[in-house]
């Protein structure tokens, strides 16, 4: 089955796009928000929900703009998932996009997992 491809983007107000960075990119950081626990190894990250390990691999960053992980268990090469940040032309506000593959039947819920996890960075941030 095929993946489809999806954007959510965040808006996270005036908080310093290096701060962002620091909560995207290092496993502490990741810690605070996205799994319960990381461990990195070079480009080998290993995220922990409920005690269950998955292992990503960093293909590809820029520091301070994005970091891009792909699953180790997908044997699809061409999926990943990415998060980049980016400054509003229009309000000057420090932007947060996800980009992520689901297949259509999981695609809700996916989308609802990002917002659940990035609403718990904006609180940590203190941006809600």
């Amino acid at each position: 089955m095929s993946k489809e491809k999806f954007i959510l983007e965040y808006d996270f107000k005036q908080i310093s796009p290096t701060l962002l960075w620091d909560f995207i990119s290092t496993a502490p950081l990741l810690e605070e928000w996205f799994a319960d626990k990381v461990e990195c190894n070079e480009k080998e990250y290993t995220f922990y929900w409920n005690k269950v390990p998955q292992v990503a691999h960093l293909v590809n960053s820029r520091v301070g703009v994005f970091v891009r992980f792909h699953w180790a268990d997908d044997a699809t090469n061409r999926t990943s998932f990415e998060m980049r940040i980016t400054t509003s032309e229009l309000t000057g506000d420090t932007m947060l996009s996800v980009t992520d593959y689901a297949d259509n039947d999981e695609l809700e819920d996916l989308q609802e997992l990002w917002n659940n996890e990035i609403e718990r960075l904006q609180r940590r941030l203190g941006v809600l």
